[in-house]
């Protein structure tokens, strides 16, 4: 959420910038001032109204003593006035504070001054990219076919069991799976994450402080019985942890890796692009999150980038790295890095890393504090990226690595996996 100090004092930058993110937001920054400026009205009122009570207590006591009842008789009776006027006050001041709320959550977080323009994958800037690629035998197959045949992974059982979007990994292919997530988790705490193994549902309070509510409410799955949220990522519990602390600057940098299944919806989501593991409602991903002093923020960004490089790298995969215009970014992000990986036999390329920096805006919404040299209370800034998020990863190698003799895997995942080939 952004801030409101930030906002009154820069009402033509933030418009100007949340049009990247293709949002027109002068009339709703106009409301969300009126109602602030409503609320501090009311609140003086109030304070007013409460330091002349306290005025009036005072004297009446002094009345009394000197035995004027008539004049604290009425001044006891202004007091039960002001006592009247004051439940006014505080009620006018609470249906301000969240009409001021409501409209605070559906600004996006602004992006960076130098975020590219535009709203389609097209407009996005490739900033960087690595690898040959590959050469398959002829009639290539893509992952969906080779899963069949090598019998290592079972959309259709997926479907008996719940229903399109949750496949059942069996023999090779759960032992892959198993083996991305212990080299992905690995190589994040020998670069100096701490391991959190978190929960998989989290309460309204820690959906709406990473900004899931209310913006992608749709796309979350709800226990409405016990009002709990499947999570689209570990981001969400990981980042949470820190909600309502106040931490100091000795604490930074604090680095944290997670395994965790991600449960989304993708409404909407059909055609080509859904098939096999390309999306999914239920996938494995390991997240990295990192919570830093401003003045590091963006070097932290970098350092996370060159973690998820690094990964790609040692699977030998074709990648590239994206810089998201502003009408592709999420809403909570100022900047974002997108991985892709080519996918051989789809002939397509396929996301599986964002790494983001989120400023203050998580850390507005979470009360998420720290005391700098000076003593002043400032907001942290939150980060986080996918390193990695397991389903397109699958997907490329089995389609990249394909043989006439099977699916090579990769010399780092080895170790992992205790085998050199799917046959």
């Amino acid at each position: 959420m952004l801030e409101l100090s930030f906002l009154r004092e820069n009402v033509e930058l933030v418009v100007e910038r949340l049009t990247i993110k293709r949002m027109d937001a002068r009339e709703t920054i106009k409301k969300i001032l009126d109602a602030d400026l409503n609320r501090r009205e009311t609140q003086a009122q109030l304070d007013n109204n409460l330091a002349e009570s306290n005025q009036i207590a005072r004297e009446v006591g002094n009345l009394f003593k000197e035995g004027k009842q008539d004049q604290a008789n009425e001044l006891k009776a202004r007091s039960a006035e002001l006592k009247i006027i004051s439940r006014e006050l505080n009620e006018k001041l609470e249906a301000l504070q969240k009409e001021q709320n409501d409209l605070l959550v559906t600004l996006p977080n602004i992006p960076r001054a130098d975020t590219p323009e535009g709203y389609l994958a097209e407009h996005n800037l490739t900033i960087y990219s690595e690898g040959e690629m590959p050469a398959l035998p002829e009639n290539p197959l893509p992952h969906w076919e080779l899963t069949s045949k090598y019998d290592i992974i079972d959309f259709e059982l997926g479907v008996k069991l719940t229903g399109a979007g949750f496949p059942v990994y069996k023999g090779q292919g759960a032992r892959l799976q198993r083996a991305l997530i212990n080299f992905f988790v690995n190589e994040a705490t020998e670069a100096g994450y701490l391991e959190i193994q978190p929960p998989l549902m989290v309460n309204e309070a820690s959906a709406y402080a990473t900004g899931q509510l209310p913006d992608k409410d749709s796309q979350m799955y709800y226990v409405g019985l016990d009002g709990f949220y499947l999570i689209p990522t570990a981001e969400v519990p990981v980042t949470n942890i820190y909600r309502d602390l106040m931490l100091k600057e000795t604490d930074f940098p604090i680095k944290n890796v997670a395994y965790s299944q991600c449960f989304r919806r993708e409404a909407g989501s059909y055609g080509k692009d859904v098939r096999g593991l390309n999306r999914l409602h239920q996938f494995d991903k390991v997240e990295i999150v990192q919570i830093q002093h401003p003045d590091n923020s963006y070097a932290a960004l970098e350092d996370m980038r060159a973690h998820v490089t690094s990964l790609v790298r040692k699977l030998e995969l074709p990648f590239r790295v994206l810089r998201l215009c502003g009408g592709d970014m999420s809403f909570t992000s100022a900047l974002t890095y997108d991985f892709e990986v080519f996918s051989a036999a789809q002939k397509r390329w396929l996301e599986v890393s964002s790494v983001s920096n989120f400023e203050s805006f998580q850390a507005n919404r979470m009360k998420l504090r720290f005391k700098d040299s000076n003593g002043k209370t400032r907001l942290a800034h939150t980060l986080n990226g996918s390193a990695l998020a397991l389903p397109r990863i699958v997907a490329a190698l089995l389609e990249n690595n394909q043989t006439p003799e099977g699916i090579r895997i990769p010399k780092a995942l080895v170790p992992y996996t205790g085998f050199e080939w799917i046959k």
